[in-house]
């Protein structure tokens, strides 16, 4: 007998677009819910917006960047901006467990989307809602992306920089959409024990600039208190040299992070500069901070004499705490994110099978992988419907008034 998924029993209501609150809904799904995902008429903006993986065959053109925040949902194309889309809506809400959405609240309140309209429908319901901003205060109208609200507005970029000159670098798609994704599924597990245990409906929110800051913690508990500017240090202005990133003799980054005390005289012997333990000047921390450039200079040659592989072992033997800095492209072939099956396999019922990333959630003895692959907008418009209480007819008569739409496969 399989081991039941955790959220086995778990209806999830959706209507958001992107990445970020459709990220959680596709954990919740991984993890065992019914997420039922609303989609405007002409479906998810989302869809179709970013490059083709450069494959040919049955998977050529297809969105395998959507498919990630989408996988495992049954899809439902609804007209929300009329009265018989909202009452739809509403419809879906009676039987399901949680409605997540990112919509501002003046659209909440527009489209009868609010907790408190929605608790009117079923008052045990958990609503979710992730912003930009969060929804009080001056901004809580203001649109957000994970580059602006994310990672400009809560200082990230700017302490990131190399340095006091350094260039403000662009974040991959959806860093911050994806951890802010977590902190809302952490909250709707949270909501859902106290909806268990109280009986009445709760509503919970996060945003990116919110869960950015979170993600800054560390910095947040000094700079909270004397509201100095973080201190951006370029490679040369380290503190410690066993705590910087080095290139080696491939052009391939090494890094490094380890209590220097301890470390350098292991840190020296591995890199061949035993003679530095020698140096006057390098003989504590202070030192070797005053000498930082040279340190950097003298560590870059040293590593130039070898490739990035050819170092690990020798990294090992010296009990170096370090990483290789890899690329995309070597990830997905690593081994050890082949031992915990960090890139599973879905089966596409037209394609075959294709690897996408699983989330960073294992539950022992439980498969929590992606078990679907994403719908078609609409895709499962009638089975929803039907499994809603609507007959054949009052569907096809939606259909036929343009209020669903349906792309059966």
């Amino acid at each position: 007998m399989s081991t039941p998924l955790p959220l086995d029993d778990i209806r999830v209501i959706e209507i958001d677009s992107w990445m970020a609150a459709p990220s959680a809904a596709a954990i919740l799904s991984d993890l065992g819910a019914d997420v039922i995902k609303i989609e405007p008429l002409s479906g998810d903006p989302m869809r179709n917006t970013t490059r083709p993986a450069k494959v040919d065959g049955a998977f050529k053109g297809y969105d395998f960047q959507f498919d990630v925040d989408n996988r495992g949902k049954r899809s439902i194309a609804v007209d929300l901006a009329s009265d018989v889309g909202r009452n739809i809506v509403h419809r879906l809400c009676e039987g399901a467990d949680v409605f997540l959405c990112n919509l501002l609240q003046h659209r909440q309140e527009k489209f009868g989307l609010s907790p408190a309209q929605l608790w009117e429908t079923n008052s045990k319901l958990v609503h979710a809602t992730l912003t930009g901003y969060g929804t009080d205060g001056p901004e809580a109208w203001r649109p957000g992306y994970d580059v602006t609200a994310f990672f400009g507005r809560s200082g990230l970029y700017d302490s990131m920089r190399d340095g006091n000159e350094g260039q403000v670098a662009m974040a991959r798609p959806a860093q911050g959409d994806h951890t802010t994704g977590l902190a809302l599924l952490s909250g709707i597990l949270a909501a859902l024990r106290l909806a268990e245990r109280t009986g009445t409906g709760q509503a919970i929110e996060t945003s990116l600039f919110e869960t950015a800051v979170w993600t800054l913690a560390t910095d947040y508990g000094i700079t909270a208190v004397d509201q100095a500017p973080v201190r951006r240090r370029s490679r040369q202005q380290q503190i410690v040299a066993t705590a910087n990133r080095y290139p080696c003799g491939d052009g391939n980054w090494v890094v490094f992070n380890m209590p220097e005390e301890a470390a350098w005289p292991r840190f020296c012997r591995a890199l061949g500069l035993e003679h530095l333990l020698d140096d006057d000047r390098l003989q504590d921390i202070k030192g070797r901070f005053d000498n930082m450039a040279e340190v950097v200079d003298l560590v870059d040659a040293a590593l130039s004499a070898r490739p990035r592989d050819e170092w690990g072992p020798i990294f090992d033997e010296q009990r170096l705490i370090w990483g290789p800095v890899l690329g995309l492209h070597e990830v997905v072939s690593d081994p050890q994110a082949e031992a915990i099956d960090l890139f599973p396999t879905i089966e596409h019922a037209e394609h075959g099978e294709y690897r996408t990333v699983r989330a960073p959630i294992r539950i022992q003895g439980v498969d929590t992988s992606p078990r679907r692959s994403s719908p078609t907008p609409g895709q499962h418009t009638r089975s929803v419907l039907t499994d809603a209480g609507f007959d054949d007819a009052a569907i096809n008569q939606l259909i036929a008034d343009g209020k669903v739409a349906q792309h059966e496969t």
